[in-house]
């Protein structure tokens, strides 16, 4: 799946969606540095201030092409994609209220503010539901299928998913004292009676990019990291990087248990990793370090007594463990739980989301 590497010659096209998000502009990053790849990045508005970051990036100018794209649409998800030989689809809805996976998430700020007018004898729970089904489910089902079908026809090589343990994770017939590894996959109808939303999106998504792939013979390879963290590159804080950051601001209650910990840019290599290596297949899972979050807290407040730090805790269940295993194999290497935290308040600290 390589491109060609050196200056001067042909550069393999690769297609990013979702290209300004956390772990995507990392991704960006690595696939401009390593010289071999002009990028088609996907954005919702390519004039977007939020988007600097990506025309900023070292190679940028000569071989980064941002297109406007909304997943839904397939004829705009099409025309980024043409003339790639490999795609990485990183995009997919993840409301901030409601954290990469963490099923015990139940809260969401409405973007419909007036759908309970409209369904008056429906529960304050009932048009949350609802609304989690709307922002979730048909964007990370369709979406995934609209940029498989535009893969196909672009006769890309290989698809990279980016999935989540969200769709590993949530399984009451896996045996609890078992680690879960690549054959483990969340329930869907546990996920769908316990509304779980955001978990069974991932779910869904990443079964429906198996089952293509089955019947079009499309290569498709999965990468499922668990809770992503570290430095930021773009301007906003996302769902996942909020957890740590309401460690130390003691702004929100914050859920102690066992959490599951990658660093984006290590998962931004295991993507490329599993791109770039021909006999990768299936699902990879990416997870470094399990911690439990009061750990997490005693680190930071050790580090940076001066910040307020979170003071509103509730204790929920601890997550599984994960097995990397797989990845591991094909030779991918993560980093210290202590230098992604590092990193990641420095990052915080720079672009003022401390203050």
């Amino acid at each position: 799946m390589e491109g060609a590497g050196a200056a001067g010659r042909t550069r393999t096209a690769v297609g990013v969606t979702g290209a300004g998000g956390f772990v995507a502009s990392w991704l960006v990053e690595r696939l401009l540095a390593s010289g071999r790849y002009v990028v088609h990045g996907t954005v919702r508005d390519p004039g977007d201030a939020k988007n600097a970051h990506l025309a900023a990036m070292d190679g940028a100018a000569d071989r980064l092409r941002l297109f406007r794209a909304d997943l839904l649409d397939y004829g705009s998800v099409a025309a980024a994609i043409a003339g790639c030989d490999g795609v990485f689809h990183v995009a997919s809805p993840v409301p901030s209220t409601y954290p990469v996976g963490d099923p015990e998430a139940t809260h969401l700020s409405s973007p419909f503010p007036l759908l309970p007018s409209f369904f008056p004898r429906l529960s304050h729970a009932s048009v949350q539901s609802l609304l989690l089904q709307v922002e979730l489910l048909a964007p990370a089902v369709k979406g995934t299928m609209n940029v498989l079908k535009a893969c196909s026809e672009a006769k890309v090589k290989r698809v990279v998913v980016v999935s989540s343990v969200s769709a590993v994770m949530v399984n009451p017939g896996w045996p609890q004292d078992e680690v879960m590894d690549e054959a483990c996959w969340s329930d869907v109808e546990f996920c769908r009676t316990t509304q779980n939303w955001y978990c069974l999106s991932k779910t869904l998504a990443e079964l429906e990019a198996f089952d293509y792939a089955k019947r079009t013979g499309l290569d498709v390879v999965s990468v499922c990291p668990s809770l992503v963290i570290g430095p930021l590159l773009q301007s906003t804080v996302n769902a996942s990087s909020s957890i740590i950051v309401d460690c130390l601001k003691g702004d929100h209650e914050v859920k102690l248990k066992l959490r599951n910990f990658v660093d984006v840019r290590d998962v931004a290599d295991a993507l490329l990793l599993v791109y770039e290596t021909p006999e990768a297949s299936g699902r990879y899972i990416c997870d470094a370090n399990a911690r439990q979050v009061s750990d997490v807290i005693a680190l930071l407040k050790n580090w940076h007594p001066a910040y307020n730090h979170a003071t509103k805790f509730v204790q929920v269940s601890d997550e599984p463990l994960f097995s990397s295993k797989k990845l591991k194999a094909l030779g991918w290497k993560f980093r210290t739980f202590e230098e992604t935290l590092r990193d990641s308040v420095e990052s915080f600290t720079a672009a003022g989301v401390l203050d």
